[in-house]
């Protein structure tokens, strides 16, 4: 098995680096920050993932030989006696303290979300060292649960004018665990959408609840067909495949996914509504029936017009038509612009949101890199021989990357969070330790983390 120490879970050039800070450099403090990007806000998730994984395990002499091999047939010098340090003095934890907001909070961007410093001044160049996994632990889950959370404000916003917002938490369903790049990606990228809903097929993102935020379920799922368990019975027995789905599965208050378009879509549509009706209407079970090809605004709003033809409807007290029976859900081709797009011509058409739900693949895990909100993680202060220095960057070519200075934190008032205090005492610092030396010092609840991710407009 590979050895996932944190000695070797870092950018090459980080272990040449240990020795090119001032002469007398004792601390060094970094923050990370979403410098902007697609959305206004991110979403914090992630960072227990990283802390449970990985520092909360000593170092061992093993791990240092190991990497001291490894880092020096590569071309870099090892720092053998700092990392040999910690494993005497600290007993092979790292001397760093860890701060970060509260994981669910809907963050503006341009503000602090996590600081990192040393607690051992022998230790000034670790700070630096970790940025590489650090920030990674960080950017990705957050990223996720950002672009998850912008498709909730969207779909909650129609659910709000159409129909029923209690309906929200399985509007969008994450078929992203074949499209994504590992199987940790799943774990991790799964569960950052389940912060906002609670469908999934990410079968992964269950065992990272389980391992990393103590939720025994974070998602549910139903029964569904897939191409092949329909085409296996050739294309004269269509309906076949169908009633046979309806018989294993359908019961009352049941939902039963059928993907109907492996031929013709509308003419599947057709055989829901006369040859399949009766089984349908006895079984009790919501049929959910799933187009997978062609314009996604036009398919829904062609199966829900001919399923409506067939099953009917009733109108709820917003004034729009709700179908009995059966649901309809677009897996194919989702984005926020599609999903907006559904949306807006059902309701021009006078169907409520209620009648579609959304599955979301690579889109949703894997659509995302660090740019997508601009992370960074710079270093923003220094102590020098006990005196404390100010760092930061600023590059005249492009002043979006110019970083923040001095012991940087995130602050909050009756008007929300921010960064920057100017000189004001009416403000409450609201970044906890979550980590210190070897410790996990808070461990969040799953629960507790959605409850904090509302939506904000």
């Amino acid at each position: 098995m590979i050895n996932k120490t944190i000695l070797l879970n870092s950018d090459s050039y980080k272990y040449s680096q240990y020795n090119q800070y001032p002469k007398g450099t004792e601390y060094v403090y970094s923050y990370i920050e979403s410098r902007g990007g697609q959305w206004k806000h991110t979403v914090f998730f992630g960072l227990q993932i990283f802390i449970k994984e990985y520092l909360t395990k000593p170092i061992t002499q093993e791990d240092i030989l190991l990497a001291e091999e490894i880092i020096t047939a590569h071309g870099e010098p090892f720092y053998r006696e700092g990392w040999e340090y910690i494993l005497e003095h600290h007993n092979g934890y790292l001397p760093l303290r860890i701060k970060a907001v509260a994981e669910g909070t809907v963050v503006p961007v341009g503000n602090v979300l996590v600081t990192v410093e040393n607690t051992d001044p022998n230790c000034w160049w670790l700070t630096s060292f970790v940025e590489t996994a650090l920030l990674r632990a960080v950017w990705y889950p957050t990223t996720v649960c950002s672009n998850s959370y912008e498709s909730k404000k969207i779909i909650l916003d129609y659910l709000n004018r159409t129909g029923d917002p209690g309906l929200i938490d399985f509007k969008l369903h994450d078929f992203g665990a074949r499209g994504v790049s590992s199987f940790e990606s799943a774990g991790i990228g799964g569960l950052s959408h389940l912060v906002n809903f609670k469908g999934t097929d990410t079968v992964t993102s269950l065992l990272y609840g389980r391992e990393y935020y103590d939720i025994k379920t974070a998602g549910f799922s139903i029964p569904a067909m897939e191409h092949s368990t329909v085409t296996s019975w050739g294309r004269n027995h269509e309906v076949d495949s169908f009633r046979n789905m309806i018989n294993l599965y359908g019961k009352p208050g049941a939902l039963v996914a059928c993907v109907s378009d492996s031929y013709n879509i509308y003419e599947a549509c057709h055989k829901w509504g006369t040859e399949l009706k009766d089984d349908v209407i006895k079984s009790g079970a919501t049929l959910v029936v799933r187009p997978d090809s062609g314009y996604p605004p036009e398919v829904v709003a062609n199966c829900l017009r001919i399923l409506d033809e067939h099953f009917s409807h009733v109108v709820n007290d917003k004034g729009f038509k709700v179908l009995n029976h059966v649901r309809v859900i677009q897996g194919d081709g989702i984005t926020q612009d599609t999903i907006d797009r559904i949306l807006h011509r059902m309701e021009t058409a006078g169907y409520s949101a209620d009648n579609i739900a959304f599955g979301q693949g690579g889109k949703l895990l894997q659509g995302v890199d660090r740019d997508t909100q601009k992370f960074a993680m710079k270093c923003s202060s220094i102590v020098v021989d006990g005196v404390p220095r100010d760092v930061y960057k600023q590059p005249i070519t492009d002043m979006g990357k110019e970083s923040k200075k001095g012991r940087v934190t995130l602050y909050k008032d009756e008007t929300g969070l921010f960064t920057d205090i100017e000189g004001r005492t009416d403000v409450q610092e609201v970044l906890e330790t979550v980590f210190q030396d070897g410790k996990l010092i808070k461990d969040y609840n799953f629960e507790e983390i959605r409850e904090r991710a509302v939506v904000v407009y």
